[in-house]
């Protein structure tokens, strides 16, 4: 069974900020992250994956939490 990074991804499609928390606790907001490209996230079969593979390095970021 892979291991799971993402505990929990909200998005706002009017400001294209997804926020996602780590299973580490710490705490990141993407944006501009464009709707589709949240949609594609949530249909993936690997949250994480898809996040190293197109959210991670694409988009501004910072941290929220530690």
């Amino acid at each position: 069974m892979p291991s799971t990074v993402i505990r929990h991804m909200r998005y706002n499609p009017e400001t294209e900020v997804l926020v996602i928390t780590f299973v580490s606790g710490k705490v990141y907001a993407y944006r501009p992250v464009p709707p589709d490209v949240y949609a594609r996230m949530l249909q993936s079969g690997s949250k994480g994956q898809f996040f190293n593979r197109f959210i991670r390095d694409r988009f501004d970021y910072r941290q929220l939490y530690n």
